[in-house]
């Protein structure tokens, strides 16, 4: 791992601490609860994305939630640039991450294949 992936990965990793913390300081208590699942930073950190935990929302929730954070991004760059003394916070974009549901959609669809192979068997 070279030395610049080293500060990627560092970077990532105190972004999934700072921005929960960042969220519970807002006076919006849904933005409290959102689970961060992951902090993908682009290879110059100038942008990051970070993936939400969809499990608890509808369609709705989500789409007024991602409306919040859009509104709250400044904020939440503002304190982890404080709380680091960076120069600049990468620029944060929000999306639920949907992998989640795929990766447990498949699961169960392997589920009732090898159900249904075993009881032809």
């Amino acid at each position: 791992m070279t030395e610049a992936e080293i500060k990627l990965k560092r970077t990532e990793s105190v972004l999934a601490e700072l921005i929960p913390e960042a969220l519970s300081q807002l006076n919006d208590a849904r933005l409290h609860e959102l689970g961060i699942i992951e902090v993908k930073c682009s290879r110059g950190r100038s942008d990051a994305k970070v993936y939400l935990d969809p499990s608890y929302f509808d369609e709705k929730e989500k789409s007024l939630l991602l409306k919040q954070l859009r509104k709250a991004r400044p904020i939440i760059e503002d304190y982890c640039m404080k709380d680091q003394g960076w120069f600049r916070s990468p620029k944060l974009a929000f999306e639920f991450d949907e992998h989640l549901k795929k990766t447990q959609n498949i699961e169960e669809l392997f589920k009732k294949i090898s159900k249904e192979t075993k009881e032809e068997e």
